[in-house]
């Protein structure tokens, strides 16, 4: 039976951080991404990691890494970074598995009255506490909210040439006025969690970034966070 306490450690230091700490690790200084930028790796192509070529957008958009379980199973030669995420996020794009790559991208097409938060606390063993906080004028029929736990390389890193954000872990659900803060605050929603990342993950190099879609999956608002020093 998996041991509890790290996750509740991890949740009990980020909501004991101080409020002059909390900027630290939040989106408050990070504008908007433009658009989403989704790579789908197979884990069995050691090439297309390696790949010089990989297509990248300009630093306005989100990019993300999902390296999805292969054909090779465990002996894949991404094996240790492949999550089972990677296959729900293909699911909920309508999108079959690569045998190499695969691209996706979707513009961010926000709402006036639409603000999203994202941030994250300290690391605690295998876990990090995350959270989203999410309004909306007016309210809305549902929302359906992603937040994920991503890690950053630096080109050059781990034998990729580009630069990448694998993520680590995902979050997702819906966000309705059955789910609101309060009677009072039905516009508002907030998320506190802590998110597992695996071994070999570097702590240092995680952050969280988040997006809210509407109907028909039209993406209206994502954050970034961005740790200071």
């Amino acid at each position: 039976m998996t041991n509890p306490l790290p996750a509740v450690i991890a949740l009990l230091a980020l909501h004991s951080l101080p409020l002059a700490a909390q900027p630290a690790c939040t989106d408050a200084d990070a504008a908007q991404p433009v658009a989403l930028f989704e790579r789908f790796t197979s884990a069995d192509c050691a090439s297309c990691w390696q790949d010089s070529t990989t297509p990248a957008p300009g630093p306005e958009a989100l990019v993300l890494d999902w390296i999805v379980p292969g054909q090779q199973g465990d002996d894949a030669p991404l094996a240790p970074a492949a999550t089972r995420d990677a296959l729900l996020r293909l699911q909920a794009l309508g999108r079959a598995i690569p045998a190499a790559t695969d691209v996706y991208t979707a513009p961010v097409e926000p709402w006036t009255g639409l603000r999203l938060r994202v941030g994250q606390g300290p690391a605690v063993n295998d876990y990090m506490g995350a959270t989203a906080e999410f309004s909306a004028r007016p309210p809305g029929a549902a929302w359906t909210f992603h937040l994920l736990l991503v890690e950053r390389l630096p080109a050059g890193a781990e034998g990729s040439p580009v630069a990448r954000n694998i993520v680590r872990n995902m979050l997702q659900g819906t966000w309705d006025q059955r789910n609101a803060l309060s009677k009072l605050h039905s516009n508002k929603w907030s998320e506190l969690r802590p998110m597992f990342f695996p071994e070999g993950a570097q702590p240092e190099r995680l952050h969280t970034v988040g997006w809210v879609e509407g109907a028909q999956g039209r993406v209206v608002a994502a954050a970034r966070s961005v740790c200071g020093g």
